[in-house]
């Protein structure tokens, strides 16, 4: 375990070494991902935690980068399996020519729930349920679905909280099984105020619900299709192929092995996945000196505590 004192000495080792690949990573994030178009304030009011805070292990998961893209597309190919679920992306989204712009809405989602004031995300959990509300129609087989159905919201949120807590332990640090624990009952709040119900709470809880909703998943042709525009997703960057690739295959690594198995992946896309993640693993510390002014750090300092802070675990609760 590396202390705090000699991993502040890392982070700036690094930061000096390499200065000119995180000026590279960095425009190529803000590429993608611009800052400043959302219209959430991460620096106001003062003092407020907003709906988790700086004690909260989600405020020290979502700072990541590199975890929470990955973790990102691995729900995203996870979501894929859920026929009803999928839809509704089919049938009310612009996902074969706007896949970017999906990704962002979601990205400032996230970002705002997490970090911003307590009024801006409850906000932003109102507008997204009203927007659920219009979400509705007949799936593939006939059957009716709703996007404010509790059990599909239920669905989408495990897919990404597996996500972006598995995107963590790859390419930040280990989590152990108590503040992971703790991860899954923290952000089941935005979750319920979304509607979903009986929403895993714990690593072995989330085991279990994806056991129990194994089942009702299938890997079709819909899924396939929506598969194929994420390997064709070109980001506004330099050299976007590689970029792609790179971070989805390093989302693909953190799928569970079952859902390998139904999206077919095929061995050899799967060692070019353990590849993808070992590249990553080995950025990582790149893109966090290259994004160490994101919202996180701005949350950080509207609640007056130093950013650093977020490298611990935070107390037992």
């Amino acid at each position: 375990m590396i202390s705090g004192p000699d991993r502040l000495a890392m982070n700036r080792w690094i930061e000096t070494l390499g200065a000119p690949a995180t000026a590279q990573i960095r425009r190529w994030v803000l590429a993608a991902f611009p800052r400043g178009h959302s219209g959430i304030d991460y620096d106001q009011p003062r003092g407020d935690p907003g709906l988790f805070g700086p004690d909260s292990v989600t405020w020290r998961i979502h700072a990541d980068f590199p975890g929470m893209l990955s973790g990102g597309l691995c729900a995203l190919m996870l979501q894929t399996l859920h026929p009803l679920a999928l839809s509704g992306v089919w049938d009310h989204s612009h996902f074969r020519d706007d896949l970017v712009g999906r990704l962002r809405r979601t990205t400032n989602f996230v970002a705002g729930t997490t970090f911003a004031g307590r009024t801006q995300a409850e906000q932003l959990i109102a507008r997204v349920a009203r927007i659920h509300g219009q979400v509705h129609g007949y799936g593939a087989d006939g059957r009716a679905y709703s996007a404010d159905d509790p059990g599909l919201l239920t669905w989408v949120h495990v897919t990404e909280a597996y996500g972006f807590l598995h995107g963590y332990r790859r390419y930040c640090r280990a989590v152990p099984v108590a503040i992971a624990d703790r991860y899954y009952d923290e952000t089941r709040r935005v979750a319920e105020r979304l509607g979903a119900r009986e929403v895993p709470s714990s690593e072995a809880q989330v085991a279990a619900y994806f056991r129990r909703v194994r089942g009702e998943l299938r890997f079709d042709a819909r899924s396939r299709e929506v598969l194929d525009v994420l390997e064709r997703l070109r980001l506004p960057v330099p050299v976007a192929g590689a970029s792609r690739e790179l971070f989805l295959g390093a989302g693909a690594a953190l799928l569970p092995q079952w859902a390998l198995r139904m999206l077919g992946r095929p061995p050899l896309r799967r060692i070019a996945d353990r590849a993808a993640a070992g590249v990553l693993r080995g950025a990582a510390p790149l893109f966090r000196a290259a994004l160490s002014d994101g919202v996180a750090a701005r949350a950080c300092l509207r609640v007056g505590v130093p950013m650093e802070r977020l490298r611990q675990w935070p107390p037992a609760a």
